[in-house]
C-alpha cells in the first residue's frame, strides 16, 4: 500500500502565494508519476499539473504562468508552487500518484481558500 500527505493548505488572499507539499511512503516499486487535481465545491475533481518520471510537466491551461510543480529529493515528494492566486483558485487540492498502468493513490486532500 501507499500513503501520500498533503501539506501547505490555507487561506491566502488574492495574489498571493502557497506551497503544497506531498510526500509519498509504502510499497513504490519504480519512481511513479506524480500530480495535483483538485475539486472546487460543486464541481468535478480536475487535473492542475503533473510530473513525469522524466521530469515532463503538464498544466491545466488555468494555471499556466502561474503554478509549477516540482519534485523533491526522494523522487516521490512533490511540490505546487502557487503564485498570482485567484478566488477561483480555491478548492480542495489533491495529490496523486500513479505507478505503470494498473496502480494509482490520492491523497487526503488539503483546502486552498483565496479571499479577501
Amino acid at each position: 500500500q501507499v500513503q501520500l500527505v498533503e501539506s501547505g493548505g490555507g487561506l491566502v488572499q488574492p495574489g498571493g502565494s502557497l506551497r503544497l507539499s506531498c510526500a509519498a511512503s509504502g510499497s513504490i516499486l519504480v519512481i511513479p508519476t506524480m500530480g495535483w487535481y483538485r475539486q472546487a465545491p460543486g464541481k468535478q475533481r480536475e487535473l492542475v499539473a503533473t510530473i513525469t518520471p522524466g521530469g515532463a510537466t503538464n498544466y491545466a491551461d488555468s494555471v499556466k504562468g502561474r503554478f509549477t510543480i516540482s519534485r523533491g529529493n526522494p523522487k516521490i515528494t512533490v511540490y505546487l508552487q502557487m503564485n498570482s492566486l485567484k478566488p477561483e483558485d480555491t478548492a480542495v487540492y489533491y495529490c496523486n500518484l500513479k505507478e505503470g498502468a494498473s496502480r494509482e493513490f490520492w491523497g487526503q486532500g488539503t483546502q486552498v481558500t483565496v479571499s479577501s
